[in-house]
């Protein structure tokens, strides 16, 4: 651990090296640097705990929007290319609708 004359002795090198001038600007760019370091490091920190859960459930098939579009059109996915799902899903659009008479 570091005391407190240690510090003092680092401070000065530190005043004598840059000059007290450039102070305030060098602990600026040191507190940039530490915010993007803890920013990057809890971003990898995400990406790792969803690889994590992506891992830990290889059997919940992951559905595209397109997938899930044609579903809600009342369309069979299962192996189905998605061109085959596109062509589809226009031909459903393509269809007049049904009026209903009373």
């Amino acid at each position: 651990m570091i005391g407190s004359q240690e510090l003092l002795i680092i401070f000065g090198l530190i005043v004598l090296l840059f000059g007290a001038s450039k102070l305030p600007e060098l602990a600026r760019s040191m507190g940039t640097s530490m915010g993007e370091f803890k920013k990057a490091q809890k971003e990898s920190e995400v990406s790792l705990k969803n690889f994590e859960k992506s891992l830990s459930d290889p059997t919940a098939p992951k559905k595209t929007k397109l997938q899930e579009t044609a579903e809600k059109l009342g369309i069979d996915v299962r192996g189905k290319t998605e061109d085959q799902l596109l062509d589809e899903i226009q031909r459903v659009g393509e269809r007049p609708k049904e009026v209903s008479q009373p």
